[in-house]
């Protein structure tokens, strides 16, 4: 398991994170790549915009986020994504893609069906009513469903 610490790469680097979540009004990408070396995980925010996240894929991002996807309580929500915009990425790139925003393990299937590598859970989480082990255990299980039900392989 992977930490990933959201918006900050100068602490990143200083605690020895695998990595760096940046949002567009955080360090720009390179700067954080720069602050937490080549090894580390940077993924970018990428709002509901086609273009951020070409760019952020063409500057190196490991992976691009795109949310919020449906309301959201832990951050002011600057956009509402689409679905679409997973199908179209799984389409065309490589770089996997993060769901960020009000996602719970009552909403996700749709967003993995369409294509999410990961997603992005706060409230998901640390708000389950059987606690954040069992929240974890159904998310892994939707996963895991929508690979079967793909014969066992990725979004691709």
């Amino acid at each position: 398991m992977a930490l990933i610490l959201n918006d900050n790469p100068d602490l990143a680097a200083e605690l020895g994170c695998d990595g760096v979540h940046v949002g567009q009004d955080d360090t720009p990408y390179a700067e954080a790549r720069q602050l937490v070396g080549p090894d580390a995980i940077v993924g970018v925010t990428c709002h509901d915009s086609r273009h951020l996240a070409m760019v952020a894929a063409e500057q190196g991002a490991d992976y691009v986020a795109f949310g919020a996807f449906f309301p959201t309580s832990t951050k002011q929500a600057r956009t509402q994504a689409d679905i679409e915009l997973l199908h179209w990425w799984n389409e065309l790139m490589e770089v996997p893609v993060v769901a960020i925003g009000g996602i719970t393990v009552d909403n996700c299937r749709p967003l993995v069906e369409a294509g999410a590598d990961f997603l992005a859970v706060v409230g998901g989480v640390w708000n389950h009513p059987d606690g954040p082990a069992a929240a974890v255990a159904a998310f892994n299980r939707i996963f895991d469903e929508v690979a079967d039900a793909r014969g066992g392989k990725g979004r691709k």
